[in-house]
Formats: structure tokens, sequence, C-alpha cells
């Protein structure tokens, strides 16, 4: 390629100057910053939050400075289950209790990896993709799966946030230094020809210091709590003696197997009705493998709707960054007229999106109500984690436009899905590799 000539730019500069709706936007732009200056006020109007189904839910939990959007999500559809069965105002399953366990098996299923690469160069595309991030807040639906059905769920009040789950910069740092340090040592064993045994105590070791760093950054998993509250009708009530496995078996009551993640991906490489996985995707050794069922976004919707109209939630994934206020909790096609204020075309297709890294699933949240008209979604209700000071307390409305771009992702009951996309579910997956946009983490 010729290298920019100064005249070029020259006349480039000379171009922009003449143009006088150029110039009113930089005005704009630089006073105000992008996005102020791009706001379509008429998103507001266009997305009134107000729906045909509308859940009933508590006040919105808050994440904050972490990346445990899909484990709030996984543990608000539990508490709504809670909320309606038990009679309670308002209610929180403990996010630092499942946080816990799901970064000490991270840690462990990250020893597994690296020991099943240990033969590869250490530049190889796998091995610095596992040393890139050890781990890290983020995770799927099917991991979570994993954490409740091994550790089950414990009330917020029994494992209280801390510190270091509420703002996890610190802890990942030190973990991920702890685990990239780990990963050395455990390559050079296997290099040295140490036997299986040796290799065993060395790995059991270093999880006890992970343990002991969780231990001291995020407090001690409870293994036997009592459970006491009052009712909407100030009735007392107390549980003795109980278990996390069994306080999930008594009071969430979900059988996590019933459960499968719809995708869609409308790229070349996936075709829809099929099923998908993802290598080195995970976080519990021997635990739930992550797999998806590809579908076109009608499919998913429509399934999303029906267990909406059940009086059930809805997980989901998706691009919560893209064309989204957060201010306002609006996500529309049209909440920013960037087109216009630059004179670009940014469209691009959704398959495109994903094949060339310009979007993937980065934040998951709960579908609670849908606006059907004419028998077809308009919009939809979005109970996210970031607090009641962002959108109408907590919760955002998504446009349907919005939905079918930029939602990758739901989590719906087997006996929603059709006899042939269940086979199509339960069939063995494609395997897709590590770095795939669908292995994405929430």
């Amino acid at each position: 390629m010729p290298e920019i000539k100064n005249e070029l730019t020259a006349k480039f500069a000379a171009d922009f100057k003449e143009n006088k709706k150029q110039q009113l936007a930089q005005n704009a732009a630089t006073k105000n910053g992008i996005s102020n200056a791009a706001e379509n006020i008429e998103a507001q109007s266009n997305n009134v939050p107000v729906f045909s189904t509308d859940l009933k839910t508590g006040e919105v939990a808050n994440q904050k400075q972490s990346g445990r959007c899909w484990m709030f999500a996984a543990l608000n559809t539990f508490r709504h289950k809670i909320l309606d069965r038990f009679g309670l105002k308002d209610f929180e399953l403990s996010q630092n209790y499942t946080n816990f366990w799901d970064k000490y098996e991270k840690a462990n299923y990250f020893y597994e990896n690296i020991l099943a690469t240990a033969n590869e160069e250490v530049t190889s595309r796998k091995v610095a993709f596992l040393l890139a991030t050890p781990q890290q807040d983020g995770g799927q639906w099917d991991m979570t799966v994993s954490l409740f059905n091994k550790y089950g769920v414990v009330p917020k009040r029994v494992m209280p946030e801390s510190s270091n789950s509420t703002s996890s910069g610190d802890l990942n740092n030190y973990l991920n230094k702890k685990l990239r340090k780990d990963a050395a040592i455990l390559r050079q064993l296997v290099a040295d020809g140490a036997s299986d045994s040796d290799i065993q105590t060395k790995r059991e070791a270093m999880l006890q210091e992970v343990y002991n760093l969780l231990a001291i950054s995020l407090g001690t998993p409870p293994t036997v709590f009592d459970f006491e509250y009052r009712d909407e009708n100030q009735e007392y009530h107390i549980d003795h003696d109980l278990t996390p496995n069994s306080f999930f078996e008594k009071y969430v009551g979900v059988d996590l197997n019933n459960y499968v993640s719809i995708i869609n991906a409308p790229t070349d490489d996936k075709p829809y009705n099929q099923s998908y996985t993802v290598e080195m995707l995970g976080n519990v050794v021997g635990g739930k493998q992550v797999r998806y069922l590809n579908v076109d976004m009608e499919t998913m919707k429509k399934l999303a709707i029906a267990q909406l109209e059940q009086d059930e939630s809805v997980w989901f994934g998706c691009d919560v960054g893209q064309s989204s206020d957060r201010k306002d909790g609006i996500m529309s096609l049209d909440a920013y007229d960037v087109n216009e204020l630059f004179d670009i075309d940014f469209t691009t297709t959704k398959a495109q999106r994903l094949d060339y890294g310009e979007s993937m699933m980065t934040h998951a949240m709960v579908l609670t109500g849908v606006d059907i008209v004419d028998n077809k979604p308009t919009k939809w209700k979005v109970e996210n984690s970031w607090g009641d000071k962002v959108g109408e307390k907590g919760f955002f409305v998504a446009s349907d436009a919005w939905m079918d771009e930029y939602t990758y992702q739901i989590v719906v009951r087997k006996d929603l899905l059709t006899d042939e996309q269940l086979a199509s579910y339960e069939k063995e997956p494609t395997v897709l590799a590590p770095w795939d946009p669908m292995g994405a983490l929430a």
C-alpha cells in the first residue's frame, strides 16, 4: 500500500473544512462526546417500559465492579421462584458463595488444560490462549449448572459480599499471577518426566494455596446454616441445619438438567439446528459440558416468549454495549445516530460482526417481560444487575430489532423444544475452537 502523501491529507482537511454539516457535528461531538451528540431522543418514546407480559420480580441486584453478570442472572432466575413460592417481598441468593467455588474450580480446570497441552510449545495458540487469562469473573449458563449441582446455593446473608467480590480487580490479578506461575511449574514437571503421582501431589498443594487465597479474599463458604425469614404476611419462619445443597433442593427446587442453551450464530461455519460445544470452555472438571443448539432468531424469540408466558423468566446473553443507553436503560438500534453524525455507514450483518470481532456475548441478564402487538414482539423487559440507579429502577427496555442483532443466547426448558430440536441438541456436538466467539464469557 502506498504511503499517505501530505498533499492528500491537506485535501482531506480542506474538504472537511468546507463541509458545514461536518463542522456542526465537530462542535457537538467535541463539546458533548460522541454518544451525547448522536443520541436520538425518539428512542425513548419508541421504547416505553410497558409490556403485555410482565413478570413479578423483586428489586434488582448489583454486581458492582465485577464481571459476575452470568451468575447474577442465573441466581436472579432462582430468586424469582423463591419470592413467589415462599411469599417473600425481597430476597437475594449469595453471589459471593457461587463466586468462591467458581474461582476455585476454574483454577483446577486451568491446571487440567495446562497439563493436557504440556507437550505443546508455550507459544502455541492454545497455550497462549490459556495463559492470556487463566481465569476471570465471566462464565456461561452451563458453567453455573456445574456449580449449582455440586455446591448448591445459600442466602446472601449467610455469605454476604466482600470487598473483593464487589471489586474483583485485585483478586483476579493475584490469582492469575499465581496460576501462571503454577503453569510453568506443571509444564516443567511434565518436561522432566515426573510421575503422575508427583504431579498430582503438586497440583493438590497448588489447590490448597488457591483455597487459602480465596478464603482470605472472599470469606469461608458455609457448610451448615439456619434460614430464617418473614413472609409478606409477616409470619416468621426458621429452617435449621440446612446445607447449601439441601437449601437448593428445598427452596429453589429446579432440575437444572431440564434446561438447554439456545444460540443464534448466523455464520457459515455453524449451520442451524445443530449442537455445538467449545474446546477448553468450562469451570468444573467432570462437570456439565457447555453445549448449545443453534437456531434462527425467530425460533429463539418464540422459545423465550413461550417460557415468559408460562410465568418463568429467561436467562439470556447479549452484547450489551451496542446501541445501548445505560442511563435511560434503552437498548435500541436507533438509540444513537452515529451514521448521521459522522456521515459514515457503520452497518454490518450479525454474521460479519461475529466473524470479524466486532461483536460477541459480553453480558448476561434476565428477560422478565415482552410486549406483543399483533402476535409479534415489539420490545422486551430486561432485568439487569447494575443496581437501581440506571434504567427504570435497574430494568432496561430492548427493542425487538435490537434483540435480533445483539442477542446470542437464551436458556429455556427442554419441554418447550420440538422433538426434532431436542434430538439435534442431544446429538454429539461439533467442537468449536477455544477462541470462537460463541465461547465468549458473559
